[in-house]
């Protein structure tokens, strides 16, 4: 519809300002003067002759009227052709007068025509230019409703794919449905969705997979272990020395099988190796950004970031931010939809601080969720692993995990503790030329 009106508007500016140079090329200066005027002036030059002092220009034209010798006798203003030579370089009109059959004098009647063409090339300068103002303003409009309608939801739409890319399925989408590209960026999110849901079923498979292997590592090392004492018995009792060796053979093959049954539990701890981290210098007040981003309900006031240069992988950062805010609205029951007027509905807080600790910059994020038991603590950040009175929210416990690996790897750490009001998460970046080190 706009898009329709800029066009019309644009059309019919530039119509005008076409017709206007055409307009102005047809005019000529033309030379005709009015001859009502030219005769009025006459009778009433020829009228008050006698008494030059009386007399009154009747007409809404200019003249000077001069006597048989060439002097002047009356003008009606300064600046007029005030001889035969001037007026004829003017094109002025020139008449003889004549009283009672002789001679009087001559009238130069003057010729508007040049100062009529100049007021017209005035106007029509002045129609052009305001023509071309309403062009630059109508291009500038046009412009901002661009940046509005097309130029920002496709940043949100890159900005939502290198998060995606990066494996964080947690944010949403979220768009005005009336806008252009609205359809389009549902079925964006649609299908976050479904890969957000087919990473949960994947994890629940996962953890399924670590029970089946425990179970069978377990019914395993029974037999095992009783193959292995049986062997132990045989090789002490051996009667000959080749089958004391035949039992120490199968000591050996029981061992081996035990070992691989022991490393069935590390098998799946090998994935994180397939996400890389690529460490880089980039200034601290990026790391705003970074928090505003993953705080897409606007439950927190970011504080002040410290002047400094941090060493990290960014995206990865952008993930680990991403997923404690995700924790944080889960299990505080923090929920926002979008409304028509564009604005998120909240319904709890988090706090956030943000200071220098050495070599490191450290971003604590406290959710108001409660907290979890103190014993457990400690396993919130292996793999699976959840807060005991989380149960019914969703969740797959890889969030803290994950996190925690991509630290590791950023010569950083995260840390988890309770706070007044719930869990606190604690991110500590390493700035650029820091000695790292434990914090």
């Amino acid at each position: 519809m706009k898009k329709n009106l800029f066009l019309k508007i644009f059309l019919f500016l530039a119509v005008v300002e076409l017709a206007v140079p055409l307009w102005f090329a047809a005019q000529s200066p033309g030379t005709a003067q009015d001859a009502v005027a030219v005769n009025t002036a006459v009778h009433s030059v020829l009228e008050d002759w006698d008494h030059p002092g009386t007399h009154v220009n009747q007409t809404n034209s200019d003249y000077v009227v001069l006597d048989r010798v060439g002097e002047v006798r009356f003008r009606t203003r300064e600046g007029l052709s005030e001889t035969i030579h001037e007026a004829v370089v003017h094109r002025d009109t020139i008449l003889g007068l004549t009283k009672d059959g002789n001679a009087v004098g001559t009238l130069i009647f003057y010729n508007d025509s040049a100062d009529a063409l100049q007021a017209k090339k005035k106007a029509a300068a002045a129609v052009l230019a305001s023509v071309i103002a309403l062009q630059l303003l109508t291009a500038v409009w046009y412009t901002l409703w661009l940046e509005r309608v097309v130029i920002r939801p496709f940043q949100k739409l890159r900005q939502f794919a290198v998060r995606v890319a990066g494996g964080n399925l947690d944010i949403p989408l979220t768009m005005d449905r009336h806008n252009l590209f609205g359809a389009f960026t549902e079925s964006f999110d649609l299908m976050r969705t479904e890969l957000k849901n087919a990473r949960i079923a994947e994890a629940k498979a996962n953890e399924s997979k670590k029970e089946l292997v425990a179970k069978l590592s377990h019914d395993i090392r029974t037999p095992v272990a009783s193959i292995r004492a049986v062997a132990e018995v045989g090789a002490a009792r051996a009667a000959d020395r080749k089958t004391g060796e035949n039992y120490i053979q199968i000591l050996h093959k029981a061992d081996q099988i035990s070992g691989l049954v022991n490393n069935l539990f590390t098998a799946t701890l090998e994935e994180l190796s397939q996400l890389p981290v690529t460490t880089a210098e980039f200034d601290s007040r990026e790391l705003t950004e970074l928090l505003s981003g993953a705080d897409y309900l606007h439950c927190a006031e970011i504080p002040a970031v410290p002047d400094c240069l941090l060493c990290a992988d960014r995206l990865r950062l952008q993930q680990v931010f991403d997923n404690i805010f995700a924790n944080a609205y889960k299990y505080a029951g923090i929920t926002g939809q979008k409304t028509e007027m564009g604005e998120s509905g909240k319904n709890g807080r988090i706090e956030v601080i943000v200071c220098r600790r050495g070599a490191y910059l450290s971003v604590s994020i406290e959710d108001y969720g409660g907290g979890v038991k103190e014993e457990e603590l400690p396993f919130l950040k292996e793999k699976f692993r959840r807060g005991s009175n989380q149960t019914g929210v969703e969740g797959a416990g890889l969030g803290l995990y994950i996190s925690d690996y991509f630290m590791r790897e950023m010569k950083g750490e995260l840390a988890a503790a309770n706070g007044s009001h719930g869990l606190v998460v604690t991110v500590s970046i390493p700035l650029s030329g820091g000695s790292g080190g434990t914090i």
